[in-house]
């Protein structure tokens, strides 16, 4: 998927996360308990700042660390629609291969791009799943393409890279494993949507292909999507094979 894509996903989920409704921030989110639709909101608005001021420090410079983050009530919607304004207006400005600071050390830019994108879609249904369990109406879908781009960006940075970063080897019983993850949306996004995991020594290799594993996940990227971010049940996707496999991946994932 291309960066203008993910600003177009980044620029459609953010205005969905803005127009939330204000009599409803009080409503906790399912999916995250102890959360509130307001702390959503905040949330993810202030990492709107903090990658905003990433970009503007420039390769070479520091992580923001004064941030003036969202108020507090209502008036944190049109802060957040203001923070979205802001990054998305840094990105447009930077061309995706311009390097950029990123806590995965300096990226180009189009590291934030995708990462906003992905960052704003999961929160947005966490939003929409707190309106719908206080009596709302059901979430908007997340678009297909955006979803299965999610999940290779969850299965190819969070779990192949950023795993290993911050917990060190993967348990050693894991080595030789496999699990098949396999989108079954009636339109295929057009990336593709099947990935075979295959753990080694410690680390764990990704592959964009078919094939059988010891454990198949099978769902609509949007189930897949929300399943790896631990907002869905192992439950909500078709599970084929090692069930206890699919259930410790899903215990290792805690990003």
């Amino acid at each position: 998927m291309d960066s203008h894509r993910h600003l177009e996903l980044l620029l459609t989920e953010g205005e969905r996360l803005a127009a939330m409704p204000a009599d409803a921030l009080d409503a906790p989110v399912p999916g995250v308990p102890g959360w509130t639709l307001e702390q959503v909101v905040r949330h993810t608005g202030k990492v709107h700042q903090w990658v905003t001021g990433m970009l503007l420090a420039g390769p070479e410079g520091t992580p923001p660390t004064d941030l003036p983050g969202l108020p507090k009530g209502p008036d944190c919607l049109p802060a957040y629609r203001e923070a979205l304004g802001e990054v998305l207006a840094q990105l447009a400005s930077h061309e995706p291969e311009q390097l950029v600071l990123t806590f995965d050390g300096v990226q180009p830019a189009a590291f934030w791009f995708r990462r906003q994108a992905h960052e704003v879609a999961v929160h947005r249904m966490d939003a929409a799943d707190a309106v719908a369990a206080a009596g709302g109406p059901p979430p908007e879908p997340l678009a297909a393409d955006g979803a299965a781009d999610g999940v290779d960006e969850w299965a190819r940075f969070f779990l192949a890279r950023r795993w290993n970063q911050r917990f060190g080897p993967f348990p050693p019983e894991l080595a030789g494993r496999t699990i098949h993850i396999h989108g079954t949306d009636d339109t295929p996004p057009p990336d593709g949507a099947e990935w075979l995991l295959t753990f080694g020594d410690g680390t764990v290799a990704v592959e964009a292909t078919h094939a059988k594993g010891d454990v198949a996940l099978r769902g609509s990227a949007q189930d897949l999507l929300l399943t790896l971010w631990r907002r869905r049940p192992l439950q909500t996707l078709d599970v084929i094979g090692d069930d206890l496999l699919a259930d410790r991946l899903l215990d290792l994932a805690r990003f």
